[in-house]
């Protein structure tokens, strides 16, 4: 393409952010959509979102408005980046002004409450897009490091391949690798359990447990992902991948992952509560653990680690509990 890409990123939280700096950086022209005015007149004005990504100084080619109208019209790329649970209700209001043949980009890790719905499953529905325009991004993509331009690579699944190398071209910059995979549903699979598997994770070291514990829990949890994924259709070597494996380690791993850092706090004793106001960024794992178990019960599905995490985040079980119970199911063949 001689002109420049048009990007509209809708979510101006830490990931929305990063993604719209990568865009830029790769040579797109990107407007960045945000609720609050005053967001917006900080990025406008000091180049840096000072809410979600202090420090971080955006590319000129990004512009901010609170006006999704001004940052969709033109846009070739769409960009879906708000908490899973508030999608259906902000696509709502902005499809009438998403350009004809736009493709609609998931950055979103959830399932929906109540349809246990995948996000490109609430785009299709909700905007009546086929599924060829709709892509989703998932990998290891923890947002302060690449915003910090820490090299990382990441998967864009998309059912039309001359799309998903569109996307790959448009979002693909020094530091970002983007592969393709034609797998949408073990890619959102594994970017929604994962944040469940991070919650019991980070549970397991608030209650001070160590290496070998984590490592447990990320290879069961991977399991449990894969068992569900294969009942859905989805591939199995996806789940090796970067929005599988990649994705699991570095959202367990990392002391910057929100999921992992709830659980922590829910492990040293504070209540679901307590966390939740002390912080201002969206844990998914919290609500997307119900939305994951409904799943996994509609399909017969055995997910313990997730069932755990149920308990301990909705149900009032102690913390503690949580680690001896996944331990000491029935001994049997891995």
């Amino acid at each position: 393409m001689s002109q420049m890409t048009r990007a509209a990123v809708l979510g101006a939280g830490s990931w929305g952010t990063t993604f719209a700096k990568v865009l830029a950086d790769a040579g797109c022209q990107v407007t960045l959509h945000a609720r609050r005015a005053e967001l917006v007149a900080a990025i406008t004005d000091t180049k840096e979102n000072p809410d979600y990504l202090p420090g971080i100084t955006l590319p000129s080619a990004v512009r901010a408005t609170t006006d999704p109208g001004e940052a969709l019209e033109g846009a070739e790329i769409v960009v879906l980046a708000v908490p899973s649970q508030s999608l259906r209700g902000n696509l709502e209001r902005w499809t009438p002004l998403l350009p004809d043949d736009a493709t609609l980009l998931s950055l979103m890790k959830g399932i929906e409450l109540g349809t246990t719905k995948r996000m490109s499953e609430v785009i299709c529905e909700v905007t009546g897009a086929g599924l060829e325009r709709i892509a989703v991004l998932s990998g290891p993509n923890l947002a302060r490091e690449i915003a910090e331009e820490q090299p990382a690579a990441t998967v864009i699944a998309c059912a039309d391949t001359d799309r998903a190398a569109a996307l790959q071209a448009a979002c693909h910059t020094a530091y970002f690798r983007p592969y393709t995979n034609p797998d949408m549903v073990g890619c959102e699979l594994g970017g929604a359990v994962k944040n469940v598997i991070a919650l019991a994770a980070g549970i397991a070291e608030g209650l001070g447990f160590g290496d070998n514990t984590r490592a447990s829990l990320i290879t069961r949890g991977l399991a449990e992902t894969a068992r569900l994924g294969l009942a859905l259709g989805a591939e199995l070597t996806t789940f090796a991948g970067l929005a599988g494996l990649g994705d699991l380690v570095a959202t367990c791993s990392s002391p910057l992952s929100r999921n992992r850092t709830f659980g922590e706090k829910l492990g040293k004793g504070m209540t679901v509560e307590e966390v939740q106001e002390s912080t201002r960024q969206t844990a998914e794992g919290v609500k997307s653990c119900r939305s994951v178990l409904d799943l996994a019960r509609a399909h017969d599905i055995d997910v313990p680690i997730t069932e755990a995490v149920v308990r301990v985040c909705h149900e009032g079980a102690a913390p503690g509990r949580l680690v001896k119970e996944i331990m000491s199911r029935e001994a049997k063949p891995e």
